[in-house]
């Protein structure tokens, strides 16, 4: 992983937004990898903090305040580290922090989600499912459609009545569609695309479009399954997947079921991306109840960092060596709490990030 020689150094700026709880804990130690990363690499990192989620409400009286926004609107790509928690359970529902990561979503144009669910051959133990089923190379990428859907679609209230409208547009979904085979056209060559299209008048819109789609990559093999066989499916018998292509609300809850199989949900990163300035985040959520301990796994947020080196930056080398870095420290028995199972070394936030950050330093000098 020899680093490429450049005299010229480039600069990007990025909005750094720990969110809330342990939101800080995790990006800190990652910003200070990428840094280190982008340095070898004759590339300037320049973070700008703001505000999201409760802290925006606490700061400026929203999740995603004006100030947060502008930040955006002036960098080349978002980190984000994790939003809500019980200090805000009785606020507004169009105040709660988790509309902070909606409104940006929507700001942004980040219509698809990228989590890709891998096990690291070290902690295939943590895995629920039997080895026997998650074989030795499971990967899978599920592509989620983000700011469409029943999230954002009409809702209200008419006396002891709610309701919430789950629309797509074509347009909507050929655009997810084409992210989920330009995917899939560089590994397996495979998508299944979850719908309900026994139910929903949106899901039959939703298959009819990605069978357009498809006409355009014949290389690659396209399946239907409905949301509630893929959800099944996915813990009998995951390897099937490739790329799996879905709507907001069932990529939001397949995502998550699919992160369990990994062993831990502190493991995931992800990637939101459209048109323009992408968002990176981790899936977990902000774990109030170990914040402020130096108790919580980093590694979704270091892979997060690079993620957005390879799709914002096009740092390919440098995410690597990332990656390859956060697999080393596995490999080498260092484990956070969530992924600890009695017989490794058990350390906390602070030292993960150190031991990322001393096999970086020798593959820098490979």
């Amino acid at each position: 992983m020899q680093k490429t020689k450049c005299n010229d150094t480039k600069t990007y700026k990025i909005a750094l937004l720990p969110g809330d709880y342990i939101g800080e804990e995790i990006t800190s130690g990652a910003v200070k990898i990428m840094e280190r990363v982008g340095k070898a690499y004759n590339v300037d990192l320049q973070f700008t903090r703001g505000a999201i989620g409760g802290a925006g409400l606490d700061e400026a009286g929203h999740p995603f305040p004006e100030a947060t926004k502008n930040i955006c609107k002036e960098s080349d790509a978002i980190f984000l580290g994790a939003v809500g928690g019980p200090k805000w359970d009785n606020v507004a529902s169009n105040l709660r922090p988790e509309r902070g990561l909606l409104e940006i979503r929507k700001e942004l144009g980040v219509f698809a989600n990228l989590r890709p669910v891998k096990i690291h051959s070290s902690l295939r133990d943590k895995s629920p499912l039997k080895e026997s089923i998650i074989g030795d190379n499971l990967d899978i990428l599920i592509v989620r459609e983000l700011i469409g859907g029943i999230y954002f679609g009409e809702k209200g209230r008419e006396g002891d009545k709610a309701y919430d409208v789950m629309s797509y547009s074509a347009e909507e979904v050929e655009r997810i569609a084409e992210i989920a085979f330009e995917a899939a056209s560089k590994r397996d060559k495979r998508v299944t695309s979850v719908d309900k299209a026994n139910v929903l008048e949106s899901s039959k819109l939703w298959r009819e479009t990605v069978e357009k789609v498809a006409k355009k990559y014949p290389e690659v093999e396209l399946s239907h399954l409905y949301v509630d066989n893929a959800a099944m499916q996915l813990v009998i018998n995951p390897r099937q997947f490739d790329v799996i292509l879905t709507s907001n609300m069932f990529g939001d809850i397949l995502s998550d079921e699919a992160s369990v199989i990994s062993g831990s949900i502190g493991m995931l990163p992800s990637a939101s991306i459209g048109k323009g300035v992408g968002l990176f985040e981790p899936i977990h959520g902000s774990a109030p109840d170990i914040a402020g301990q130096d108790k919580v796994n980093p590694m979704a947020t270091i892979l997060s960092g690079a993620m957005m080196l390879r799709h914002s930056f096009n740092m390919e080398e440098a995410a690597k060596i990332i990656e390859k870095s956060v697999e080393l420290v596995l490999e080498k028995g260092y484990r956070t709490g969530d992924i600890y199972s009695g017989t490794e070394k058990l350390v906390g936030t602070k030292e993960v990030v150190e031991k990322i950050m001393e096999e970086i330093e020798v593959l820098l000098q490979k």
